[in-house]
């Protein structure tokens, strides 16, 4: 194959794997992206690996992270090309490996591997992106109530992998070998239908379901203007609980027993301003049961707090959640000295967001929900946690206004339903101008108030006790699965180097699948 075909492949399977997220949602298109880009390094040198997968991560982000240029364009760029150089590391390691026997099995690995660095390094890692997080309404998203994300992610890849060998056990004239992958392909995409999904409430530590509001109250401006009028944004969440309250009076609506509110909408804080402490005094007590509201904290000249606080009707605020993963340049600066000195745009970011310690369990009205603010929801550990210290239901606090329109809304619902999923709990995504979701365990989407709609949900949700597999095993499947593409890419560069010693020794056996031409 001609080295500008390869190139143009991956620039393909960057464009295809991109399609395969929202706001496109084409979700059939991940497995395949992953062919055409192991198809396109299969048996390259690690240097072209490198610069092939490197080519199409640029794309996918670029695509992807779009939203991102609302920021700013170099904004955009630098993050896409930071990003496509994890690619670069999975396309070097993938080269080496497609010339092992098994070459479909180390290479799915190497991609949850890759997967499991960038969502740590550096920084706090940055999640968004994996391949996971396009199969959240497949036959492949059962798997995640087994082995979370990275398992979703493996299979994924593996799916990917596998059409590769067909393809190139069938060039070789070895039809068994392209039937048997054939099958392993087939048994793979049927295999998570076998996985049960958790649909009911459980009783163990309380009532089996309870009836959750979600409000999303709009605001006069989406983009980098959202925050110019706070009060604005506080006065439409109150109004819209007032008008569900009217509603539940008239008899229209049924008495939720606690509403969620999203992050920002009360972006001055309550616990200092008696003026915003008295609005949602007024929400809380019109609707006569406990709100979990999103609020800005004031901590020090410096910084603030992102927070989630239970406003009760009669006591006002109580248990509080601090986000425990400000976004870096969003939320904080790194390095601020330095930073700001060498880019003036980080001036936009007047103070540092704290980060909070311990999950978000609180105790809402009847049910124990585990709070997760915004970008969080990527962050396995984060959700993980959450359930593991008593979260019976989990809500999602968020703000999009910035990006409306561009894709990422959709973006964080799809990983909203994946978590719904891998940790068998109702998710209640409230956001501020959309998109607002109630997501059953099985991860239905219930309902949903879209982007620039005002109003309301309620629904009887159930809330479970029990935890399944994913949330047991943690981080474990993640880990084996990248270790094991470590062991292979040791064993690759051994037999690599045993092979340079002794001319001739591949010839003088059968070609298995990783040295097929």
């Amino acid at each position: 194959m001609a080295r500008w075909i390869r190139f143009l492949l991956a620039v393909v399977a960057g464009a295809a794997m991109a399609l395969a997220f929202p706001p496109f949602g084409a979700s059939i298109l991940a497995p395949l992206a992953v062919a055409a880009l192991t198809y396109a390094l299969w048996q390259q040198s690690a240097r072209m690996g490198a610069a092939l997968a490197a080519v199409a991560g640029l794309v996918f982000f670029a695509i992807l992270l779009r939203w991102v240029a609302l920021v700013g364009t170099d904004a955009w760029l630098a993050l896409s090309a930071f990003c496509a150089l994890w690619f670069a590391l999975l396309g070097a390691a993938s080269a080496m490996l497609s010339r092992l026997p098994g070459a479909p099995v180390w290479i799915a690995a190497v991609w949850v591997a890759q997967e499991a660095l960038r969502d740590r390094v550096p920084l706090g890692g940055f999640p968004w992106g994996r391949l996971a997080y396009a199969q959240t309404a497949t036959t492949l998203t059962p798997w995640a109530s087994i082995g979370g994300a990275a398992l979703v992610t493996f299979a994924t890849a593996l799916a990917g992998t596998l059409l590769v060998a067909i393809v190139m056990s069938w060039r070789s004239g070895s039809r068994r070998h392209a039937a048997l992958f054939g099958a392993g392909l087939v048994v793979l995409g049927l295999s998570g239908l076998a996985i049960p999904r958790a649909d009911t409430g459980e009783s163990e530590f309380g009532p089996p379901r309870s009836v959750a509001a979600v409000i999303q109250g709009g605001a006069a401006a989406t983009g980098l203007d959202f925050g110019d009028e706070r009060r604005d944004v506080l006065r439409r969440h109150v109004q819209a609980t007032e008008e569900l309250a009217q509603a539940v009076d008239d008899g229209r609506e049924v008495q939720p027993d606690f509403v969620i509110w999203p992050e920002n909408s009360s972006d001055i804080d309550p616990l200092i301003d008696a003026q915003a402490a008295e609005q949602i005094d007024r929400a809380a007590n019109a609707i006569g049961v406990p709100i979990l509201v999103g609020a800005v904290l004031e901590v020090s000249p410096t910084t603030v707090a992102n927070a989630g606080i239970v406003w009760d009707p009669q006591t006002g605020p109580g248990e509080t959640y601090i986000k425990q993963r400000p976004v870096p340049f969003g939320e904080y600066v790194p390095f601020r000295p330095l930073l700001t000195r060498i880019i003036g745009r980080f001036d936009q970011v007047p103070r540092d967001f704290i980060a909070g310690e311990g999950s978000g369990v609180l105790q809402v009205g009847d049910a124990l929900i585990g709070d997760v603010i915004c970008f969080e929801v990527a962050y396995d550990d984060v959700v993980r946690n959450a359930v593991r210290d008593g979260g019976r239901a989990l809500a999602v606090q968020t703000n999009n206004a910035t990006f409306a329109g561009l894709g990422q809304p959709e973006q964080q619902i799809a990983m909203s339903r994946l978590r719904a999923v891998e940790t068998g709990r109702t998710v209640l995504v409230a956001a501020t101008t959309g998109i607002s979701a109630i997501i059953d365990p099985s991860g239905r989407m219930v309902d949903e108030l879209g982007e620039g709609q005002a109003g309301w949900m309620v629904s009887e949700v159930p809330l479970r006790d029990s935890w399944t597999v994913a949330v047991r095993v943690g981080e474990i499947p993640e880990f084996l699965l990248a270790i094991s593409a470590l062991a292979a890419l040791v064993w690759s560069v051994t037999r690599h180097r045993r092979a340079s010693r002794r001319p001739g020794e591949q010839s003088a056996h059968t070609p298995d699948v990783g040295s097929l031409p």
